[in-house]
């Protein structure tokens, strides 16, 4: 973990701390992946795609990639980057 943090929000939109540079790391792959419009992509299938855009020193063999991922996918919705299609299984799309 770098000693370089940043403000990011829940779900509830209440801040937390975390790590700048994974972080980061994963908010440009996952937006790299994610469509632009609904239905959206599948959770799973969004971290499938983003694995090999991320550095392997700061996620070794996708290690921790699931809670970045949620982590990102949190952050975004509070600030209305992304959104999730109404239905289940959880389908993520940028707005």
């Amino acid at each position: 973990m770098s000693d370089e943090t940043m403000e990011v929000l829940t779900a509830e939109g209440k801040p937390w701390r975390v790590d700048k540079a994974k972080f980061e790391a994963m908010q440009a792959a996952l937006m790299a992946v994610l469509p632009d419009s609904p239905p959206g992509m599948k959770v799973a299938d969004a971290k499938a795609a983003l694995l090999p855009l991320l550095d392997a020193t700061l996620f070794p063999g996708g290690e921790k990639a699931g809670w970045w991922l949620k982590a990102v996918q949190l952050d975004h919705e509070a600030r209305g980057l992304i959104a999730r299609e109404k239905g289940s299984p959880v389908r993520l799309y940028k707005t």
